[in-house]
């Protein structure tokens, strides 16, 4: 392990999470009950965090302080991509393994392939919660397949803590963030028209999960913008910030 890498790579992240939910340094100072010089510092990489403050400054972000603490071992070349459905997963996934001379995996076609069924088959015999025991399980060959890999996972990973927790110990997940109505459009513009069959709410709804799930795919170690912007812009995009991390 690079020792002198820790505490940068703590300040990185600490930075992001701030950033992402719009909190200033004196905002979050205040929130953890630490000085502001303190969260400058921690940022900066300068500060040699205890566990208490690393505690504090985590609650402040709704966070738990394994979220923060990215240490520079983790696997640099094995990326989860993660967000709500129509994010862009599937279509960034790809250029964005070939920019990185490694494989794509769909989690969800693992998931199929192993319960030997389709999605709408495993929801409607086995319930959310077999659904999440079939991922959990092609998570883990998956990973066995070595540590140079892009995956995207399902919109609903981060809706089982032990998976989604086993994601962020194992990849560099990359949280693609979208507004509520890219999700939508995406969704109908690959002739998916079930979001609308039946549901007049069904904007709505997306608007509601959307909000819900925030906070969880906010614990991601990355997070781009996906909203205005094309394909080859988010994966230069996320390109960056995987390198800088």
């Amino acid at each position: 392990m690079d020792r002198k890498g820790i505490l940068p790579a703590l300040g990185r992240r600490l930075r992001e999470a701030r950033e992402r939910t719009g909190m200033n340094v004196t905002e979050l100072a205040e929130r953890a009950g630490v000085s502001r010089r303190y969260v400058t510092d921690a940022e900066a990489g300068r500060a040699n965090l205890s566990v208490l403050k690393l505690a504090a400054l985590a609650a402040a972000l709704e966070m738990t302080p394994s979220d923060l603490l990215v240490l520079p071992s983790r696997p640099a070349d094995r990326v989860a991509l993660v967000g709500l459905r129509g994010a862009g997963k599937s279509s960034v996934g790809p250029r964005l393994a070939l920019a990185l001379e490694a494989p794509f995996v769909e989690l969800d076609a693992r998931v199929e392939r192993l319960a030997g069924m389709k999605l709408g088959e495993i929801f409607a015999l086995h319930g959310e919660e077999g659904f999440h025991r079939f991922e959990r399980d092609a998570l883990e060959q998956v990973l066995a397949e070595g540590e140079r890999l892009v995956i995207a996972t399902g919109g609903s990973i981060v809706e089982s803590e032990e998976t989604f927790a086993r994601l962020r110990a194992t990849c560099r997940t990359v949280w693609l963030k979208a507004e509520p109505e890219d999700h939508f459009a995406r969704v109908l513009e690959q002739g998916d028209r079930r979001p609308m069959q039946n549901r007049p709410r069904a904007m709505a709804e997306l608007v509601a999960l959307l909000k819900a799930r925030e906070p969880a795919y906010a614990r991601c170690e990355i997070a781009v913008e996906t909203s205005g912007l094309g394909i080859d812009e988010v994966v230069a995009d996320a390109l960056a910030r995987l390198e800088r991390g």
